[in-house]
């Protein structure tokens, strides 16, 4: 682990993948709830408002995918800025 990085953003970016590849309802329940708790862990350790206010933004979201039925909450409204996917797998 690096100094200066806030190593929650990566183990949320994780959960956020593992809940997207999820072979059942329950399991992507789950993960989506853990990255929920990854991003609010990162939010408390951020100095940044700004980021702070992303990873909130994040973890409502994740909060959202793992309340509805097929796992995946409703786009953002466009008054709202759609939260960043992962792209890869971090290791």
């Amino acid at each position: 682990m690096s100094f200066g990085r806030n190593p929650h953003v990566a183990k949320a970016e994780a959960e956020e993948l593992k809940a997207m590849n999820a072979k059942d309802a329950s399991a992507s329940e789950l993960a989506w709830r853990e990255a929920a708790r990854q991003w609010d862990r990162a939010a408390e350790r951020e100095t940044d408002a700004r980021k702070r206010q992303d990873y909130e933004t994040k973890a409502e979201s994740a909060r959202a995918n793992a309340d509805s039925p097929d796992g995946v909450a409703p786009p953002p409204a466009e008054d709202e800025p759609a939260a960043r996917v992962p792209s890869k797998l971090l290791n």
